[in-house]
């Protein structure tokens, strides 16, 4: 056998040997254990409360002007819109008295001596000073104070007069659906029951409960 046929049988030889082990790379290990299969699977997100919407009721007393102070009562309905800024909306009641007048007027200044008043109200707060309380030395709770301010409507003595209210509040955030709620406002508006039409203003201080859902 010549050279030149070495080399060709040689060339041949190492020509198949390369596709075996191509032929081998390319299938995979028959003897491999775990076969790596990722299949897509629907992931459904957890629906967490957002907390945004608030309703309440609450007490305390309604000093309208002239005529001295009472118990009020009334709910409240209200919305977050941000972490600063939210509105709500309340219903207020109470029942004035003109005893006072009757001791120097006969008959006094309604035909009964009890009125009802009512009021509702839509306005629009922001918390000025979000903090902490701390109840014990190991607890602390979410404590915001905040600015509010609205218009509606009261109604006194078969008069319906628009009304005008702002102050001063603040909250104590028992848990994360609950608090207590803390309110002095002052109504304006105008009322003619002692022969002229005034303004009148009449301080309003309540507390009462909220709950977020």
């Amino acid at each position: 056998m010549n050279t030149i046929s070495l080399v060709c049988l040689t060339t041949l030889a190492l020509l198949g040997n390369s596709g075996a082990f191509a032929q081998q790379t390319s299938r995979p290990d028959s003897n491999q254990v775990v076969v790596p299969e990722v299949e897509r699977r629907e992931v459904k997100l957890p629906k967490f409360p957002s907390k945004d919407i608030a309703v309440g009721l609450f007490v305390g007393t309604y000093a309208t002007q002239n005529f001295g102070a009472a118990p009020v009562v009334g709910a409240r309905l209200g919305y977050h819109i941000t972490e600063d800024w939210f509105v709500e909306g309340t219903l207020g009641q109470s029942n004035v008295s003109d005893e006072a007048f009757r001791l120097v007027l006969p008959g006094g200044i309604f035909v009964s001596q009890e009125e009802k008043l009512s009021y509702y109200a839509v306005s629009a707060g922001y918390n000025i000073l979000p903090g902490e309380a701390f109840p014990t030395a190991k607890r602390a709770k979410a404590t915001a104070i905040y600015l509010i301010a609205g218009v509606g409507s009261t109604r006194f003595n078969e008069q319906r007069s628009q009304t005008i209210n702002f102050g001063l509040g603040g909250r104590l955030l028992l848990t994360d659906r609950s608090a207590l709620q803390f309110d002095i406002r002052d109504h304006l508006f105008s009322l003619d029951l002692l022969g002229k039409r005034q303004s009148t203003h009449n301080l309003e201080f309540t507390g009462g409960f909220t709950y977020y859902f």
